[in-house]
Order: C-alpha cells, then structure tokens, then sequence
C-alpha cells in the first residue's frame, strides 16, 4: 500500500506539465485523482494514464476562475470519488507586460486564476471538510488533509514583467499562512511551493522576435522565454539547468505525504539553488 491509499486528491491544470505530473505523482502512491484542465483531450489522457497504472481518476474540467467552478471540483471529489483529503492548487498561465502597458483585462484575468480561483475552491473545501471532520472525530478517527498552493519564485522576490502574476503569487502565500492557522484545528496543513524555472510549455524556448500562444478562454496569450534568457537563467543555477515537470512534482509530494504531517504555513522554494 502506498502512504496516500485511501485519499482522495483534487489537482488543478493537471492535464499537462506539472499538474499532471503532481497527479500521476500522487496517484502512484495511492491517492485517487480528480484532474483538471481547460480542455477535455489533456484531461482525458491524465486520468488514462492514471488508469494504466491500476488507480481512480475523474475529469471536472472547466475554467478554475469562472465563480461556480470551486463547488463543482469539490462535489465531484466527494460525489464521485468518496471525500477529500488533498487540494493541489496548480492551474495557472502568465500573461506578461511592463505595468505601463498591463491593461485591467490581463491584471484581473491573472489575479483571478492564481489567486480567486484558489480561494473560491478552500471555500467549497471548507464545507466538506468540517462535515467530515465531525463525522471522523465521533468515530475516534484523526485525518491528517493537505492543501498545497502553487507560488513562484515571482511571488517571493517579484520579477519585472509580471506585476499581475507576481502579485496574485506574492498573494497566495499570504493566503497560505492564513488557512494554516484557521485549519490547524481541524487537522489540515496548508504550504505553498514557490517554483523557479521548470520547463513546461509556458517557459519554451523562443526564437528570437517570435511569440508562441496559448489559448485561455479564446484569448491567444503569447508564452514561451527567449533562448538567450533562458542560456542566462541556466548560469545563475547552481544546478545548471531549469527543473523538469516530474521534479517539481517530487516537491509538492514532500507535502501532501504523512512525513509533512507537522509541517504547514511554509513555503518551499524549488529553483535548482539560484
């Protein structure tokens, strides 16, 4: 048995990149999986491949940010797969811009996805977890639940060109240290994993002058790092490279495992060492 059998964990934007990386970590030891994308096709493969390893996944796919979105992740955890006892806080994109030419369009549009949207789900969370709680506690039972939020390195120091990311990522720490102290009480830890550079297909390599785009709700949003960024960031890493998906994994499993079990309201900074 793995040290998650019997849990039950939401991860959102998991149907690439780190998300699903953080859900096939956790599904390999135990824990069943509702996966997230915007996208049906990504999602539907996570939860295949989950599948193939012998585990449970479901699909609530959807924009993190629209307002009835937190209740949906949480019911289908509790309807579909029994409970929930983790909360993986992944979803997220950049849209970056010097603040003098940021409109409120891109400022909101990223304060909701890294920081409301969060919110709105702990919010849902919170309804099933005291129900549960008490349901655990009359039988004699003590359930250790974990939430783990994604931050960035951007949120810890700042970076130019993403007032709006760095806010929203400087905001979910404060969020973070909050519902540590709030949720002790019912037996759940909160901690936030700040990432430096992991190459995901936000942070691609781009030729010079080019601009590679997502697609989030219709808006084409231009991702991807210059090349010569890129060989500079490598040289300020210790390590010498930019982290992999299944790395940046590793570090959230640290907290979602019962060997974090008296660890919560901290952050862990992932960056290879810079």
């Amino acid at each position: 048995m793995g040290q998650l059998e019997g849990r039950v964990a939401v991860v959102t934007g998991s149907g690439r990149g780190i998300g699903q990386q953080i859900a096939l970590r956790l599904a390999r030891d135990g824990a069943s999986i509702v996966v997230n994308d915007l996208d049906d096709a990504p999602a539907a493969e996570t939860v295949e491949l989950i599948k193939k390893m012998g585990g449970e996944a479901v699909a609530c796919n959807g924009d993190v940010a629209a307002t009835d979105f937190g209740e949906r992740i949480i019911a289908t955890a509790v309807d579909k797969l029994g409970g929930c006892h983790i909360v993986v806080n992944n979803a997220g994109y950049t849209w970056d811009s010097v603040i003098q030419k940021m409109t409120d369009e891109q400022w909101y549009a990223i304060l909701d996805v890294h920081l409301t949207a969060p919110f709105r789900i702990l919010r849902a969370f919170v309804g099933h977890l005291r129900t549960a709680v008490e349901a655990e506690q009359k039988a004699g039972k003590r359930i250790v639940r974990k939430i783990v939020n994604i931050s960035s390195t951007s949120g810890v120091n700042g970076n130019a060109g993403q007032a709006n990311y760095s806010s929203a990522k400087a905001g979910i720490l404060g969020l973070t240290r909050t519902l540590a102290k709030e949720w002790g009480r019912y037996h759940v830890t909160v901690n936030a994993v700040a990432f430096g550079y992991i190459q995901t297909r936000l942070t691609t390599p781009l030729t010079e002058g080019d601009g590679g785009t997502i697609d989030v709700q219709g808006r084409q949003v231009k991702v991807g790092i210059q090349a010569g960024r890129i060989a500079a960031m490598n040289q300020m890493i210790p390590l010498g490279r930019g982290g992999l998906p299944e790395e940046a994994a590793g570090s959230v499993y640290l907290f979602c495992s019962p060997d974090s079990d008296y660890v919560s309201g901290q952050t862990l900074v992932v960056n290879g060492g810079a």
